[in-house]
């Protein structure tokens, strides 16, 4: 069954960006893009290295305004309209609660090489293998 809403998170990765352009071609829906700032003190970000700071903080929302705004103009080349969203938290549980709140019914990601410990991890990576794992619907990965 076709998707009606397609969930894309985006990090500014090329993954992430040709997740992007797959969902734009593959499906002719409603398309989100999500962007996720992990928040300055958790252990996914440099936080434990530099010291947290509103400088810091501000730069990390200008990217992901950046990314967001970079998929508007991508979409608007491809003649397609999307909505947007930045949120901060957890990048896998934010991905997973979006899902949950806003009807989505298909996340399409890239896939990045995580630890080298277990075959998904080296496959994929930590947020795709969380958000394949725990995701009520079907979930599209590009590697």
């Amino acid at each position: 069954m076709a998707p009606s809403h397609v969930l894309v998170p985006l990090d500014g990765s090329p993954l992430a960006d040709e997740a992007f352009s797959q969902a734009l071609a593959l499906f002719d829906c409603r398309v989100t893009v999500l962007n996720v700032v992990t928040p300055i003190d958790a252990s996914m970000s440099e936080g434990g290295i530099l010291e947290p700071g509103e400088e810091r903080r501000e730069n990390a929302r200008d990217r992901a305004d950046r990314v967001v705004e970079r998929a508007r103009e991508q979409a608007t080349e491809a003649d397609r309209t999307i909505e947007t969203a930045v949120a901060t938290g957890d990048p896998a549980e934010t991905i997973l609660e979006y899902v949950s709140a806003h009807d989505v019914d298909h996340v399409v990601m890239g896939g990045h090489g995580g630890e080298r410990s277990g075959l998904a991890r080296r496959l994929l990576g930590t947020v795709a293998t969380r958000v394949v794992g725990e995701a009520p619907v079907t979930v599209t990965v590009v590697r």
